[in-house]
C-alpha cells in the first residue's frame, strides 16, 4: 500500500498490542482497533460495495470503527451534522447518496426523521449495545457531564482479513463527505480522501511518539478533529482519547486522568476552558502541545501559561487547499506568514492587495489591504466538492483555489484574518451559510425584508446579525416564539443581533450592500435587538461598551474596525 492513504496507516497498526484508543473506562489495543475496523467493514460490504452510509453520532468508538472500515473496505462515511435541523439532514443524505443511516443512541429519533423522509430505515451505530445514552440537546458545547454508558466493545462476528482490505488504494480514493456551506446557500459536500487524512496525519505525526495520548473531545463530524486528532494518533501510534463531546471543566480531569500530551480544539474551546475556576496547580499535569484554529490570541496565550503546554493556533479549512504556519515570533494574532504560491487578491479585480499599513493595532488602509486568500499555485490537498460542479467552479478560477477568506499582510508578510464575506459565516466552528437564514425570516409576520450577515464575535469566529425591514413595530417575544417553531433553522443560525431597519442600503440594482451592514454592526442609529438566555431585549450603550471590551480582552479589537 502507498504511504499516503489511511488504509495503510492503519494496516501498520494491525500488529500493535499497544494502546490504541481510551474511551471512558474501556481500553483496545490497536491489534484491537484495527480488528474492530475490518468488522465495521464487513457490515458496510453487506450493503454492497461503495456504500454511503450517513452517520448520526457523538464521539464513540463505533464511529471511529466505522470510518477505519470505510478506509479499508472502500466504503465512505457521510458525516451528518446533528445540529443540523432533520429537513437540511435529508437534503445532505441526497446529496450525498446515502443509502444506509446509522445513528447513536442520543440521535435515534431525529434519525428516525430522516431516514422516514429517504425511505430508508434507520440502524443503531451500534446494534448489538444498549441504547443507554442520555438524550442529546442545543447546548452540547456547554454540557458537562459525561455520559456513563457501557462503551462498545469490539465484535467478534463477521471481520475483514488483512487480505480483504482494499488492496491498493489510492490518494484519491474517498473515505468521508463532511458538508460545509457555499454562498449559494446550499450545502456542500467536501470529498474527504485517503490522502487528505493521511497527509496531516503523517505532519502532525512528527510531534508526536506511541507514548503520547492525544485527546479529541472535538466533533468527528467536522474535518478538524478527524485530521488533527484522529488521524495524528493513526500515524504516530499514539493512544487516541476519544470522548463523547467537549467539557470545559472535565478537560484537566481528563488530561490527568488520561496522561493526555496532545489536545486539539477548535474556536472557543480554549475561552471556555479558561473560563473554569483557576486552581493553583493547573499547571501540574502531562499535557505538551494544544494544536487547533480559531482560538483567539488571548485565549492560546492565557491557556499556555495557565496549562503549562505550548499552543499552536493553525489556519485551514474542510477543503484544505491552503494551509498557515504559526510563526511564533509574529505579532499577535497573526496567522502566520504567506507560504509560496498563495496571495492576496482583490476578488472583484484579481490584482494582488498592497501591504496593510498597521499603526498601534489599528490597520489604517482597510479598502485596499483586504482581500481574499487565493491559492494561485494550485489546490493543495482540495479534492473537489462531491458532485456538485458549480461549487467547484465557485472555488476553482483558472487552477487558483478562491477561498472566500478575507486577509490582510503586513509588509513582512504576516497575515491577519479580516473574515469570510458576507455571504458566509462561522459560528462556534461551523460554517453557516446566509440564504436559508434570510428565507426563513421572512416569513416572520410584518418582515418587508431581511438581510443576514456576520458580524465577529468576540472570542472567535462570527456572530449571525440581521437586519430587518418592518411592516409594523417589532415584537421581540413573537420573534423569539417564531424562531423557537422553525425545523429548518438550526441552533447556530438563529440571530444573535437584530437590527430594526427602515430601509437596507442597496445597489442601483437593488442588491443589498452587506458589507455597509457588517462594518457598522451594532453600531448604529437603529434600533438593535440582541438575544440573551432570557430571550431579545433592546441593546444599550452599556451592553455596546462591555460587548467591545471582551474584543479587547480576546485581542481581536481590530475586527471591531474593518
Amino acid at each position: 500500500m502507498t504511504a499516503d492513504t489511511l488504509a495503510s496507516l492503519l494496516t501498520a497498526r494491525a500488529g500493535d498490542d499497544r494502546p490504541g484508543l481510551v474511551f471512558e473506562d474501556r481500553v483496545w489495543t490497536w491489534r484491537e482497533h484495527v480488528a474492530a475496523c475490518r468488522a465495521a467493514a464487513a457490515r458496510l460490504s453487506a450493503h454492497g460495495p461503495g456504500t454511503h452510509v450517513g452517520v448520526l453520532s457523538e464521539n464513540v468508538p463505533d464511529l471511529v470503527f466505522l470510518i477505519g472500515g470505510a478506509a479499508l473496505a472502500g466504503h465512505v462515511v457521510v458525516a451528518l451534522n446533528p445540529t443540523r435541523a432533520a429537513p437540511e439532514l435529508v437534503r445532505d443524505a441526497r446529496a450525498t447518496d446515502v443509502t444506509l443511516l446509522l445513528a447513536d443512541a442520543p440521535f435515534g429519533a431525529l434519525a428516525d426523521e430522516v431516514a422516514g423522509a429517504l425511505g430508508l430505515a434507520a440502524k443503531p451505530l451500534a446494534p448489538d449495545t444498549p441504547a443507554v445514552s442520555p438524550p442529546a440537546d442545543e447546548n452540547r458545547a456547554e454540557r458537562e457531564s459525561p455520559s456513563q454508558a457501557e462503551p462498545p466493545a469490539p465484535r467478534a462476528g463477521a471481520s475483514l482479513s488483512a487480505a480483504h482490505d482494499l488492496a491498493e488504494p489510492a490518494g484519491g480514493d474517498l473515505v468521508m463527505l463532511i458538508f460545509t456551506s457555499g454562498t449559494s446557500g446550499r450545502p456542500r459536500a467536501v470529498r474527504i480522501t485517503q490522502r487528505k487524512l493521511a497527509v496531516p496525519g503523517l505532519s502532525l505525526a512528527a510531534m508526536l511518539t506511541a507514548d503520547d495520548a492525544v485527546y479529541c473531545a472535538m466533533p468527528l463530524f467536522h474535518s478538524g478533529a478527524l485530521m488533527a486528532a484522529y488521524a495524528p494518533a493513526v500515524a504516530s501510534g499514539a493512544r487516541l482519547v476519544l470522548r463523547r463531546r467537549f467539557s470545559a471543566s472535565g478537560l484537566l480531569p481528563d488530561i490527568r486522568r488520561y496522561g493526555v500530551t496532545y489536545l486539539h480544539y477548535v474556536g472557543k474551546a480554549l475561552s471556555y476552558v479558561l473560563a473554569t475556576p483557576e486552581r493553583p496547580d493547573d499547571a501540574g499535569n502531562p499535557l505538551r502541545i494544544a494544536f487547533g484554529n480559531e482560538g483567539s490570541a488571548v485565549a492560546t496565550r492565557r491557556f499556555g501559561e495557565r496549562f503549562g503546554c505550548r499552543v499552536i493556533d493553525a489556519f485551514g479549512s474542510t477543503e484544505t487547499a491552503i494551509s498557515l504556519t504559526p510563526d511564533p515570533g509574529g505579532p499577535p494574532g497573526c496567522l502566520g506568514r504567506l507560504p509560496e504560491g498563495v496571495r492576496i487578491l482583490d476578488p472583484t479585480t484579481g490584482r494582488p492587495c498592497p501591504p496593510a499599513h498597521i499603526a498601534n493595532g489599528r490597520l489604517l488602509n482597510p479598502d485596499e489591504a483586504i482581500g481574499e486568500l487565493v491559492n494561485t499555485a494550485g489546490l493543495g490537498l482540495f479534492d473537489g466538492y462531491y458532485n456538485d460542479p458549480e461549487a467547484d467552479a465557485e472555488r476553482i478560477r483558472d487552477g487558483a483555489f478562491w477561498s472566500g477568506d478575507l486577509v490582510y499582510a503586513d509588509a513582512q508578510g504576516h497575515v491577519f484574518f479580516a473574515g469570510r464575506g458576507t455571504e458566509r459565516l462561522r459560528v462556534d466552528g461551523e460554517n453557516l451559510a446566509v440564504t436559508p437564514i434570510e428565507a426563513a425570516l421572512r416569513e416572520f409576520g410584518g418582515v418587508v425584508e431581511a438581510a443576514v450577515y456576520p458580524v465577529p464575535d468576540a472570542a472567535a469566529g462570527d456572530q449571525v446579525m440581521a437586519a430587518l425591514v418592518l411592516e409594523r413595530a417589532f415584537d421581540p417575544e413573537a420573534f423569539a416564539a417564531f424562531l423557537a417553531g422553525r425545523a429548518d433553522l438550526g441552533a447556530k443560525a438563529l440571530p444573535r443581533y437584530v437590527r430594526i431597519a427602515r430601509e437596507l442600503p442597496q445597489t442601483p440594482s437593488h442588491k443589498v450592500i452587506k458589507r455597509h451592514l457588517a462594518r457598522e454592526a451594532w453600531r448604529t442609529a437603529d434600533p438593535v435587538w440582541w438575544r440573551t438566555r432570557d430571550g431579545f431585549r433592546r441593546l444599550t450603550d452599556a451592553d455596546v461598551k462591555d460587548i467591545e471590551e471582551d474584543f479587547v480582552r480576546h485581542g481581536r479589537r481590530h475586527l471591531l474596525e474593518m
